[in-house]
C-alpha cells in the first residue's frame, strides 16, 4: 500500500522557519470548507465546524485506504481564513463580529464522487451538525508571506507585524484574508508549545 505524507511533501507551505518570515507561492489546492461568525473560543458554531470537516476527513481517508486506490496518508491539520467586516473588529478583539472559514486540505485524488460518498455514510453513521456545511472547493491563495509562531494565540501579533512589515519592506500589500494553520493539538500540548503557521497573501 502507497503511504504520502502531505505535510513533509508540502514542507515550505506547512512547516516555515520561527526565526525569519518567508515568501511563498501558494498553489491551488483541494479543501474541506466550513464558513461561520463568532467568537472561536465561545461559538458553538465553530466547534461543530471544526468537529464535522475532521469527521469527513477521517471518514474520506479511511475510503481511499479500502478502496481501489489504497493510498494511505495522514489526515491534514486544521487551517482557518479570518477576517471581519469592519477590520478594526478584527485587530481590536471584537470576536463575536469576526469571520472565518474552517478548512482541511484535501489530497488531488479526492474526487467530488468521493467527498459525496464519504457525506453520504457519515450522515448515516454519526451526522454531525455542521456537516451539511461542509464543502469541497480549490482555492488558489498565490504569493504570500508567512512565518511560524510558537507559542499560544494571544501571543500571535509580534509574528503577525513581522510579516506585515515583510510584505510593506518588499514593495508589495496585504490581499486576501489571514491565514492560519494549527500544527498542534491544543488539548493536549502545552500552550507556549502550540506551533501555529502565520500567512499572510500578498500581491
Amino acid at each position: 500500500m502507497e503511504k504520502i505524507d502531505f505535510k513533509r511533501e508540502l514542507k515550505h507551505l506547512y512547516l516555515p522557519s520561527a526565526k525569519e518570515v518567508a515568501a511563498v507561492d501558494v498553489p491551488a489546492m483541494s479543501f474541506l470548507m466550513v464558513d461561520g461568525q463568532g467568537d472561536p473560543n465561545t461559538s458553538q458554531a465553530y466547534v461543530e465546524a471544526v468537529q464535522a470537516l475532521f469527521a469527513l476527513s477521517y471518514a474520506i481517508k479511511f475510503s481511499v485506504k479500502r478502496g481501489p486506490l489504497a493510498i494511505d496518508y495522514g489526515v491534514m491539520p486544521l487551517e482557518g481564513l479570518w477576517w471581519a467586516a469592519d477590520m478594526a473588529d478584527f485587530t481590536t478583539g471584537n470576536r463575536s463580529r469576526w469571520q472565518w472559514t474552517m478548512m482541511i486540505m484535501q489530497p488531488h485524488f479526492v474526487t467530488r464522487e468521493l467527498f459525496e460518498e464519504a457525506v453520504a455514510a457519515l450522515r448515516k453513521k454519526k451526522d454531525p451538525p455542521a456537516l451539511s456545511g461542509v464543502r469541497l472547493e480549490t482555492y488558489a491563495e498565490g504569493p504570500a508571506a508567512q512565518m511560524m509562531h510558537i507559542g499560544p494565540f494571544s501571543e500571535e501579533q509580534p509574528v503577525i507585524q513581522r510579516i506585515h512589515d515583510f510584505i510593506g519592506e518588499s514593495g508589495r500589500e496585504l490581499a486576501g484574508k489571514h491565514h492560519e494553520i494549527y500544527l498542534s493539538d491544543i488539548r493536549k500540548a502545552d500552550s507556549a508549545k502550540w506551533k501555529t503557521v502565520i500567512r499572510q497573501p500578498m500581491r
